[in-house]
């Protein structure tokens, strides 16, 4: 019990680290760890749900970006949050290239499978290593970074017109159970598009 209850406070000061607000909700009773404790004792442990608070009207929606060649940083921590590509969302032409760029290490850029427009080349970038991919084909794309997944380090790309907005759609709600932390940050970066 002693591991689950200092794994909680770790979990907890990792998310008020972030700087993230979050509703906070009673997720867990735990018998009390230490020996000070009454015989039977409960704590509540408070543990920040993964939903960020955004109401439909807050979302900015993501402009067209300038330029033909897009860098996407990717980070421990941004502005967005910890485990993230920089920019996570964004609007290209076709034929635009994007720059992703392991600023911090240990990340990666994958295509998502089932997660790109039909005949649309997909891509997988070795850990810590730059990748450069030109975008041909109309649609939207889904990316991930591979050790991250669990934190939802995921990014997504509008190319021209969303002409797979619907696929996506219903593949990034199963996709999303593959997250343990940030469980709408997916749904929430469809929705800037």
């Amino acid at each position: 019990m002693k591991h689950t209850f200092f794994l909680s406070l770790f979990f907890l000061t990792s998310l008020a680290f972030a700087g993230k607000k979050y509703e906070d909700q009673v997720i867990e009773r735990i018998t009390c760890p230490t020996q000070k404790c009454e015989e039977g004792q409960t704590l509540d442990i408070e543990i920040p749900s993964m939903m960020e608070e955004t109401a439909a009207e807050d979302v900015v929606k993501v402009e067209l970006s300038e330029g033909s060649e897009h860098i996407v940083k990717m980070l421990n921590s941004g502005e967005g949050g910890q485990m993230i590509f920089e920019p996570a969302v964004i609007k290209v032409s076709v034929g635009d290239t994007i720059h992703f760029k392991a600023t911090d290490a240990a990340h990666n850029s994958v295509s998502v499978d089932g997660m790109v427009p039909a005949g649309a080349a997909s891509w997988a970038s070795q850990l810590s290593q730059d990748i450069s991919v030109t975008l041909d084909t109309e649609g939207v794309y889904v990316y991930q970074c591979d050790p991250h997944l669990i934190m939802a380090m995921v990014g997504v790309i509008q190319v021209g017109e969303a002409v797979n907005m619907e696929e996506i759609r219903t593949a990034a709600s199963s996709y999303s159970a593959n997250f343990l932390m940030n469980n709408d940050r997916l749904q929430g970066y469809l929705n800037q598009l």
